[in-house]
């Protein structure tokens, strides 16, 4: 089982992080990612503010991926949303960086 797409609630620069919602049937779960975090997907450092919710869009579907697996593998509860952070990608992130060592 998955959740399903929800909406993108924007970027919250105090805080850092992207907040989205996805779908466990008919309950909204909370979601947010940090920007340290699509950085490290993404392999960039020089996104800006106003970028932020166009980098969700372009990493959307590892990130929603990721929220579901999150929820269902650590059985978040519904009450509390979904964060998810760079060590949540470690895997993801090290298949995506080139490897530096041949430089």
């Amino acid at each position: 089982m998955r959740l399903r797409r929800g909406e993108v609630q924007g970027f919250d620069f105090n805080r850092m992080i992207v907040e989205f919602t996805m779908l466990n049937q008919d309950k909204v779960i909370r979601c947010a990612i940090s920007t340290a975090a699509m950085d490290d997907l993404e392999g960039k450092r020089d996104v800006m503010p106003h970028q932020r919710v166009d980098q969700f869009m372009r990493l959307r579907e590892a990130i929603e991926e990721q929220a579901s697996r999150k929820f269902f593998e650590d059985q978040v509860r519904v009450d509390r949303p979904v964060i998810l952070r760079s060590n949540d990608f470690s895997i993801v992130a090290s298949v995506r960086r080139p490897d530096r060592s041949d430089e």
